[in-house]
């Protein structure tokens, strides 16, 4: 039936592959890409990272010059959105259908996967997924695996198979859940060709699969299964099948429902980085409000989500708030902490009842998702991705679950089905795969005065050593703009803020706390310079160099300091103070003052904080004239004229009068700040590091 290897098939065109060091089809591979990606694009289609494609075709082999049958399908962790090429596992059809012979059954069927390495054609391309045997098994050139919300709704309705008869006729087939892996694809293979009608089939529990003989017509047949199911449900469902709204649990008007949630996210963060760091992310769509203000979402949230893509990014269910929605903040805190501690006690039972003496060990009995009546949803990952990916799978199954009691009961996989999945010797492969993390991983910055210049270049190295950044700055757009240049929305963020205003370094942190869940890291670099000597520094040049550097960094560590105690997770406050803050420089007093009340700051708070876990340290840098921001704005001239050099050789001069004799960059402090807060110095706090290339009179003592 279809196989690729068909004479009565016209011939496709060729091209060579230089990787693979054969011939492959153009129109193969091509219309795969495209068809992945035209599909991924869609979110009504499947979830990020979720399903797979496949396409069979025809190629050269260069070992024997004669023609091999071959299976291109993404690999284990693409996305189809943006699968290349280099997403694909390649694998000899003829070796990949003889595994049928020699497959030991389901209770050994994980053997498989590592079966599938001695299928590869080549280099193989991507690691194959436990999904291959589906692609390869059924008797089509094409073939989509997709978890639609439209389609996981049906598959997951109590009364499934009935309703997929009734929406689809003979069209599309019910197969009862089982987990992802041969049996399975054995299974849909029977069924395709039992049923020669069929055009794909609802997985139970999961999603679709569908198939053709065209790549044109196989996406063809997915988006008809989509938009059918979805039609059903509009036009069969019941309204409101959430249930009635619960009194007290409607949604919040936005401004106070963002501030509620910026108040409560460190708190949270907080609880959820009980066993790992975690990155928060805050969804308030209408999809998740609703469905909190609704009746019935203790008993649907309890049940747990069901596609094994969604409960494994999500967990095998939330934790959600049992309070209306403008209970106290102080009764709220207290509330998270005691269900917390009850989830946690009840996900290790979870485990005790399901685990064998084979399963990996339990990976952390925080939730994944928090859900807060009125407010949104709290999600959380090891990264901002991972977290934001976690939230949107949650709305995935937001809608699955609407869906399902819309035309039915929602009724999810077993629960022992979902930790097989979740605790899945293949699934821990997976992620002992991953790359190990880097230093800064999970843990956020708010960098002050970071558009430019050393606090641009400390936003820039933190972010690359792998924590999410703030960048704040007191000119808005170059703050937005050092930020995209830094990473996307998961990595950097811009926020303008002038630090001397209370109320704008509040709404600029409460916009950490949003963005990322809070804050562990704070550089306090935002300043400017005024170089007069003491009769010519008048009143107003005081006020504003005391105002942007001693009061702005009180704020700003004021600030952070209160979502570092309510996350319980330690933290680090660095003060880019100065080589002035220690050396009496000639004719500097309001710049030179400033920067003592700043060193004097870190010896203060490192005592006062060191009870919460917070370490207070600082940098004292010296004559970074290239790339500073200060030195650009005419403190370079000022100081080149006090010194009696070009301005052009100020940096030079600095170098000259050091003992290492080298100019200090930015990149030098940023240096520094990581030295400080990577972990390497844990014990380390309220000291003062220099990176000024040796000044021996600004020695500390």
């Amino acid at each position: 039936m279809g196989r690729v290897s068909d004479p009565d098939r016209p011939a496709r065109p060729l091209h060579h592959d230089t990787e693979q060091g054969t011939t492959v089809s153009d129109s193969v591979v091509d219309q795969l890409i495209a068809r992945s990606n035209a599909l991924g694009a869609d979110p009504r289609n499947t979830n990020y990272a979720g399903g797979n494609t496949s396409a069979a075709g025809s190629a050269t082999d260069p070992v024997t010059g004669g023609p091999v049958d071959l299976l291109w399908v993404k690999g284990s962790g693409g996305d189809l959105g943006t699968l290349t090429e280099d997403g694909l596992a390649v694998l000899r059809l003829d070796r990949l259908r003889a595994l049928v012979d020699v497959y030991p059954g389901e209770e050994r069927e994980d053997e498989m996967v590592a079966a599938f390495d001695h299928c590869l054609f080549g280099k193989g391309g991507a690691a194959p997924s436990i999904d291959t045997a589906m692609h390869g098994l059924v008797r089509a050139a094409h073939v989509d695996h997709l978890h639609p919300d439209s389609g996981i709704a049906l598959a997951t309705a109590a009364d499934g198979e009935r309703l997929t008869r009734e929406c689809f006729g003979d069209r599309v087939v019910w197969v009862p859940w089982r987990r992802p892996g041969f049996q399975l694809g054995l299974d849909i293979a029977r069924i395709a060709e039992e049923n020669p009608n069929a055009i794909g089939a609802v997985l139970g529990g999961h999603g679709i699969t569908t198939w053709a003989q065209t790549s044109e017509q196989c996406r063809a047949n997915s988006l008809e299964v989509i938009r059918t199911a979805e039609t059903f449900l509009a036009e069969q469902g019941r309204p409101a099948p959430f249930g009635p709204v619960l009194e007290g649990h409607e949604a919040l008007p936005e401004a106070e429902r963002r501030e509620r949630a910026a108040a409560l996210a460190p708190v949270i963060r907080g609880l959820a980085s009980t066993d790992h760091p975690q990155i928060g992310h805050f969804t308030d769509t209408e999809e998740v409000l609703d469905f909190l203000a609704r009746a019935e979402h203790p008993r649907l949230a309890a049940l747990g989500t069901s596609c094994p893509d969604h409960f494994l990014r999500t967990k095998v269910r939330p934790l959600v708030l049992d309070l209306p929605a403008t209970a106290p903040l102080e009764r709220v805190g207290e509330r998270l902490r005691e269900l917390h501690e009850a989830y946690r006690t009840e996900y290790r039972a979870y485990y005790d009842r399901h685990a064998t003496a084979d399963s990996p060990a339990l990976r952390g009995a925080d939730p994944a998702i928090v859900l807060v009546p009125g407010v949104g949803m709290f999600s959380f990952g090891k990264d901002a991705k991972t977290a934001r990916v976690a939230g949107e799978f949650y709305v995935n199954a937001i809608n699955v679950m609407r869906g399902a009691e819309a035309v039915s009961t929602y009724r999810p996989i077993e629960e022992s089905e979902k930790f097989r999945i979740e605790y899945w010797a293949l699934e821990e492969a997976k992620l002992r795969r991953l790359p190990a993390p880097k230093p800064l991983a999970g843990r956020v910055a708010f960098v002050t005065g970071a558009a430019s210049g050393i606090g641009k270049a400390i936003a820039t190295r933190l972010a690359a050593e792998g924590a999410c950044v703030v960048v704040s700055d007191l000119d808005a757009d170059q703050a937005a703009k050092a930020a995209a240049e830094i990473g996307g929305a998961d990595t950097a963020v811009g926020v303008g803020c002038d630090v001397a205003d209370g109320d704008a370094v509040s709404a600029a942190l409460r916009t950490a706390a949003l963005a990322f869940g809070g804050v562990d890291l704070v550089v306090n670099n935002a300043g400017l310079s005024i170089s007069k000597p003491l009769l010519e520094t008048t009143e107003r040049d005081w006020d504003l160099q005391h105002d942007v550097m001693a009061k702005g960094s009180f704020l700003v560590s004021r600030e952070a300091a209160r979502l570092m105690i309510d996350q319980n997770m330690g933290g680090d406050i660095v003060y880019i103070a100065s080589k002035n803050a220690v050396f009496a420089g000639p004719k500097n007093i309001a710049y030179s003052a400033v920067k003592a009340d700043q060193a004097h700051q870190v010896r203060l708070l490192a005592a006062e904080l060191g009870e919460y876990g917070v370490r207070v340290n600082g940098v004292n840098p010296d004559g970074v004239v290239r790339g500073s921001g200060i030195f650009a704005g005419g403190w370079g001239a000022q100081r080149a004229k006090v010194y009696g050099v070009p301005e052009s050789e100020l940096g030079a001069f600095y170098a000259k009068r050091t003992l290492l004799g080298r100019e200090v960059l930015p990149e030098h402090v940023a240096n520094a700040v990581f030295a400080l807060t990577a972990g390497e110095l844990s014990h380390t706090t309220g000291l003062h590091v220099p990176v000024d290339g040796g000044v021996p009179a600004a020695f500390l003592r």
